[in-house]
């Protein structure tokens, strides 16, 4: 007997519908006037839906465009994404149900599309790339990600070119303004000086590099294992006159040989590590700390330090064999390597603003970014932001700022009574 798709979405909730769901059988359910609806538009989208229930399911069939979440820009689908997550209530179908449900729609719909090009490959696959957190399999996973396009990240990130958390330093300060404040914050915590010597890994397109050079005077080595970033910052720096201070490097922060850095600055870098080598990714860090010297890692955490897997769709489609922990298992190996840990700060609720307003960016610019990477990629960036902006304010990740010095034998870590940099750190408009 044949099922309407609308009608089989509705026997697996436990509650009422929220929203509106038609289909392109001419099925629908929920009410007229709901703000925010859901469209299955074509067979291929009920046949993603049905061979990988979840969010992978939902979200092959999203970056096709086989399935359309209306009343929101594909930019910046946050209100619909939330409307869906505090409506949508399902239950899983007993055995003879999900078979019944099966027939209904279509035993045709059980063979699986090829999924978006877009898609990385499942995990399993990925180990013929090398072991996980190899150099080979960790340069593959950065390509994925971070060598999208220069233009499309412009676009997305605005002028300051930083794609980590920002710190707001006042309700109405603007993005740029908060990623200023960001790295003068973390500047204050190194105690960077003129003269100093900065290591900052997983530098991005080396906004902590320019920053220090420019403000502080300082020294300062970037390291990235993505060749586009490290052409970016390269450039950047020479149009900026910072040669001589700054240098982005095209490279793996384990080919790092220099030692004898006062700072050292992870921001964004230890999700990529793996937990695992946590021990040994502190330990190198330290190491390339003189005496007294400073660290600051800036990390996504989970809210507590449990084992949890990443969910398929990011894992496939945004950030490969990425992981993350609670803040107390970073303090704990950071610890555990003999530095002395000084001081920890969550940023969860910057990081859901900040989000806000790389969605914003994007939907202002969809169709240059369109045009840039394509429909399909545009659609990944708005429905991962917007959903990790859900996840920052509904507190299922955060982001915490660890500081620790290389206190020496003597127990000397140069470290103040009291810290000031909570006061001094500075932003323009200030």
């Amino acid at each position: 007997m044949t099922m309407r798709i609308a009608d089989a979405f509705t026997q697996l909730l436990t509650g009422p519908l929220p929203l509106r769901v038609t289909a392109y059988d001419g099925s629908a359910a929920g009410p007229e006037d709901a703000p925010f609806g859901l469209e299955v538009k074509n067979e291929r989208g009920l046949a993603y839906l049905m061979t990988a229930p979840g969010d992978l399911g939902l979200g092959r069939a999203y970056v096709a465009g086989d399935l359309a979440v209306t009343g929101v820009h594909p930019g910046d689908p946050y209100e619909g994404l939330k409307a869906l997550q505090k409506g949508l209530k399902f239950r899983m179908p007993k055995p003879a149900e999900a078979v019944k449900l099966a027939t209904g729609l279509g035993l045709s719909h059980l063979k699986p599309p090829p999924p978006p090009p877009q898609e990385h490959l499942p995990r399993w696959r990925r180990y013929a790339e090398g072991l996980r957190h190899s150099r080979t399999r960790d340069s593959e996973a950065i390509h994925h990600h971070y060598d999208v396009s220069n233009t499309f990240y412009e676009h997305v990130l605005g002028p300051s070119m930083t794609y980590t958390c920002a710190v707001f330093p006042t309700e109405d300060a603007s993005l740029e303004q908060a990623q200023y404040y960001k790295y003068d914050l973390i500047a204050q915590k190194l105690d960077l000086k003129p003269g100093m010597r900065l290591l900052d890994v997983g530098c991005g397109w080396g906004g902590m590099v320019r920053h220090a050079a420019e403000h502080y005077g300082v020294k300062a080595l970037g390291v990235t294992l993505s060749r586009a970033q490290a052409t970016w910052a390269q450039e950047k720096i020479k149009e900026q006159g910072l040669d001589d201070l700054a240098e982005v490097r095209h490279s793996d922060y384990r080919e790092v040989t220099e030692t004898g850095f006062d700072a050292v600055s992870s921001i964004g870098l230890t999700e990529h590590i793996g937990v695992k080598n946590y021990r040994s990714y502190f330990s190198f860090l330290r190491d390339r700390l003189r005496p007294q010297g400073r660290l600051l890692n800036h990390c996504i955490t989970r809210p507590h330090n449990r084992h949890q897997e990443t969910g398929a769709f990011i894992d496939r489609y945004v950030f490969p064999d990425g992981e993350l922990t609670g803040s107390g298992r970073i303090i704990t190996e950071v610890q555990n390597t003999g530095l002395e840990v000084m001081h920890e700060e969550n940023f969860r609720v910057h990081y859901a603003r900040t989000l806000a307003g790389w969605c914003h960016n994007l939907e202002q610019n969809w169709d240059a970014c369109v045009a840039e990477v394509g429909e399909g990629t545009a659609r990944v960036w708005g429905l991962y932001m917007a959903g990790s902006r859900l996840g920052f304010e509904r507190n299922e990740i955060q982001l915490h700022h660890v500081l620790a010095t290389r206190t020496d034998r003597d127990g000397e870590a140069a470290y103040p009574l009291r810290p000031s940099f909570a006061t001094d750190a500075s932003y323009p408009g200030a």
